[in-house]
């Protein structure tokens, strides 16, 4: 059985940083590209930030450019969002997403996401 667990959420101050993770079990996480996704209440869910299965390529959504980093253990089988200087438009649900990937190009295809964790709340006050 395929579970992501994200965990890392909290209450923050703007200007603030998190770092999100996300475990996964039942996969083989070196062969998954692992996406991070958000979603606040009364908007539609959006792509944040995803990492390669190798871990050598990254695509950052523009509202986390320079702000956010995505990385990954694979022998943690853990991928990992860290935010700094967050800013209250930042406050949402948080989620990891894994697609089966052998390539550095699937995580620029943002809707092929199969496994999806439960989310983990982020809260930036001003």
């Amino acid at each position: 059985q395929v579970q992501l667990v994200e965990s890392g959420g909290g209450l923050v101050q703007a200007g603030g940083s998190l770092r999100l993770s996300c475990t996964a079990s039942g996969l083989t996480f070196s062969t998954y590209a692992l996406g991070w996704f958000r979603q606040a209440p009364g908007k539609e869910r959006e792509f944040v930030g995803a990492i390669s299965w190798s871990g050598r390529e990254t695509n950052i959504a523009d509202s986390g450019k320079v702000r956010f980093t995505v990385t990954r253990d694979n022998a943690a089988n853990t991928v990992y969002l860290r935010m700094n200087n967050l800013k209250p438009e930042d406050t949402a649900v948080y989620s990891c997403a894994a697609r089966s990937s052998d390539n550095d190009y699937d995580i620029f295809r943002l809707f092929d996401y199969k496994y999806w964790g439960q989310g983990t709340q982020v809260t930036v006050s001003s």
